[in-house]
């Protein structure tokens, strides 16, 4: 089971912290990482993370996103900076069993938290 927390309103320029816990201890996890809906669009992967600390994020969100995770808890965070009102949408964090950001190969998924950006 995921469980993320974080999300919120927040003035675009401004700064918010996602974090996500997984639980149950039938957990054998190596990528974690969050993907975000935004209204009328399809899901798309924001940043990634294994545990060998390769990390992937979409082009968007480059210099303005950092994601991080501490493997002894099994916890993934994503800070995000200079937020904008396009990155709203919500925010679903995963984990998946392999190194892996393609979603039919995702394991686990949190059931999302919103963040809004306003102008």
């Amino acid at each position: 089971q995921l469980q993320a927390s974080g999300g919120g309103l927040v003035q675009a320029g401004g700064s918010l912290r996602l974090s996500c816990a997984a639980s149950g201890s039938a957990f054998s996890i190596d990528a974690m990482g969050w993907y975000r809906q935004a209204p009328g669009r399809q899901r798309e992967l924001v940043a990634s993370i294994t545990t060998d600390g390769i990390i992937e994020y979409a082009n968007s969100v480059k210099g303005r996103f950092t994601i991080s995770r501490d493997n002894a808890k099994n916890e993934v965070y994503l800070h995000m900076y200079s937020l904008k009102p396009e990155d709203t949408a919500i925010y679903y964090c995963y984990a998946a069993e392999i190194a892996t950001m393609i979603q039919d190969d995702i394991n686990y998924w949190g059931k999302g938290t919103l963040v809004t950006v306003s102008s």
